[in-house]
């Protein structure tokens, strides 16, 4: 698909800009950083009633537009939302700046010292959908670690996220750096984002967030290298040396607390050891948290319970859904996994050691949690502070992005006249 030329003059006005911004930020010291980001805290939660009202537009339309329960909840802020959305940003502030920092160096046989040091990448694009909150999570991290943002927010979030931009703008310029760090790509268009993913030249990294359908559509058609953030097929299994009122918590935690999130859990596996004393608590509990089970036969057995296809094991529900099935013992589980999973977060509830040694070595995700929740597979709660997104492929970033992700290195070497 090739772009319009009026998207495509759009989204090289901005970026031009934010190229011009980016060498400006990039030799920005840290305390003149975190005095932006402070700023742009303040200035949100001072935005909060235009922002709100802006919101409940979107809101609005969303509901209007029949957008499901789950995107809708994904769109909405509230006092709560923005608060914690202005405290990833003083939180972002409080992290170590990590421009500069030396990943290794030595000084070589030849007297030659060699440093190879972290620098922001330049400008970074973000494609996503609905969260507002990811308007401002991309913002401060590429703020901190050196880097102009072009946010490109869904349709159904723009008066959200336009309220937001210029709230974080404004506060940037009153801390001594260029408006145009932070930018939105104009225009709501398809159009708009093909242009995007053909900057190249002039956006050095494209990061897209959402579902399966916009991730793989940059990432097959983007001249612009992307990191890619997955889909999550997150896993939950409870092995036969579980502690079963902890495997109960754990799976209640991770597919409850909140179902609209890429880290909550969308698959159970249990094992048939403890399928009797396990499956009827764990099917009650679902049950009565609103959740329907998609199940194998041993599952389907218990009332309530749907019959489970492959495209339900396979499945991102990001709703009170989840698949099930019992199996023979880990190298079951590992097997179901690896044919199912979207390579985001498994976790494994067990207290045998070997089978938690296997499980780990074995599952090849980006992320694998024992006895506790998939929903700690998030920047903030590894103490990262606000995540750009967790990646899921392998090269470059793996997992919850904070800032050391949002870098690149180069090698300074510095030599007394040597020639070779």
């Amino acid at each position: 698909m090739t772009p319009s030329t009026t998207a495509e003059d759009g989204v090289r006005e901005v970026a031009v800009r934010a190229r011009e911004a980016s060498h400006v930020l990039a030799t920005a010291t840290r305390s003149r950083k975190d005095a932006a980001l402070h700023a742009m805290a303040a200035a949100v939660l001072d935005a909060a009633p235009a922002v709100l009202a802006a919101n409940a537009e979107d809101v609005a339309r969303a509901e209007a537009s029949g957008t499901p329960g789950n995107i809708v909840d994904r769109l909405r802020l509230d006092d709560d939302r923005l608060a914690a959305m202005a405290q990833g940003l003083r939180d972002v502030a409080g992290l170590p700046d990590p421009v500069g920092e030396v990943v290794r160096g030595s000084t070589l046989a030849n007297g030659l010292e060699m440093r190879q040091v972290r620098v922001p990448f330049g400008v970074v694009a973000m494609v996503y959908e609905a969260r507002p909150n990811v308007t401002v999570d991309a913002a401060g991290i590429c703020l901190k670690s050196g880097n102009a943002v072009l946010l490109r927010g869904s349709s159904n979030a723009r008066s959200s996220n336009a309220a937001l931009v210029e709230a974080m703008r404004g506060a940037v310029t009153a801390a001594g750096l260029p408006a145009d760090v932070v930018q939105l790509v104009p225009g709501e268009s398809r159009d708009s984002v093909t242009a995007l993913m053909r900057a190249r030249g002039l956006v050095d990294v494209l990061i897209p967030r959402g579902g399966a359908g916009l991730i793989r559509s940059v990432v097959e058609g983007s001249t612009v290298p992307v990191i890619e953030t997955g889909v999550g097929n997150c896993h939950v299994y409870v092995d036969a040396s579980a502690d079963l009122d902890q495997a109960l918590a754990i799976v209640l935690n991770a597919k409850t607390q909140r179902t609209s999130v890429c880290n909550a859990a969308e698959s159970l596996l249990v094992h048939r050891d403890v399928a009797d004393a396990f499956v009827p608590r764990v099917v009650a509990a679902l049950q009565d948290a609103g959740v329907l089970v998609h199940g194998d036969p041993v599952f389907a057995a218990r009332d309530g319970v749907v019959p489970a296809t492959d495209e339900d094991h396979a499945a991102e529900f990001l709703a009170l859904e989840i698949s099930a099935a019992v199996v023979d013992d880990v190298e079951a589980a590992i097997a179901h996994v690896r044919r199912f999973s979207s390579g985001h977060t498994e976790a494994i509830v067990a207290r045998d050691q070997a089978t938690i040694r296997r499980f780990v070595a074995a599952v090849d995700s980006a992320a694998v949690l024992v006895n506790a929740s998939t929903r700690f597979t998030d920047g903030g709660e590894l103490g990262f502070g606000a995540e750009i997104g967790i990646s899921t492929q392998k090269l470059h970033a793996r997992g919850p992005m904070g800032l050391p992700e949002m870098t690149s290195t180069k090698y300074v070497v510095v030599g007394d006249g040597h020639v070779r």
